[in-house]
């Protein structure tokens, strides 16, 4: 059974996929088989909604918790962690506004949006697993 302490190591881990499921995403679209494009997509998808649900479980149960690190780490875990927030604000309607126009076809206004989804996409994705590696992984003795 999984407990409330293990979530932030799921989260990563979804984050994790989530980043390699866009990136397989991008390269079948690149290679113009939109059918694959759409799946992988939407897997991708799916995995940033149950990231987002075990999320909200996790800070509904335990709250924030402060970074350990001091010195240059910590204030290089605060330029990760500040664009990370505000973008993975912003990721979420861009990605239901993205996936509502691929899902009906709307190729050219899907491709416009695109353009900025993935790459905020990929931010968020990736600087999750960072900040959960500068939280949750052993510091090192002061």
């Amino acid at each position: 059974m999984i407990s409330v302490t293990d979530l932030p190591t799921l989260n990563a881990s979804l984050n994790a996929l989530c980043t390699i499921l866009l990136v397989v995403a991008y390269f079948h679209i690149r290679a113009r088989r939109i059918e694959q494009h759409r799946k992988t997509m939407l897997a991708a998808f799916g995995t940033s909604v149950l990231f987002l649900i075990s999320y909200v479980i996790y800070h509904a149960q335990v709250g924030s918790k402060p970074f350990p690190g001091t010195g240059m780490l910590r204030t290089i875990y605060f330029v990760i962690l500040i664009p990370h927030i505000i973008l993975a604000a912003a990721v979420v309607p861009l990605a239901l506004m993205t996936l509502r126009r691929g899902l009906k076809r709307e190729d050219a206004r899907h491709r416009a949006i695109a353009r900025w989804t993935l790459p905020i996409w990929l931010f968020v994705s990736v600087t999750g697993v960072i900040v959960y590696l500068m939280l949750y992984w052993p510091q090192p003795a002061a």
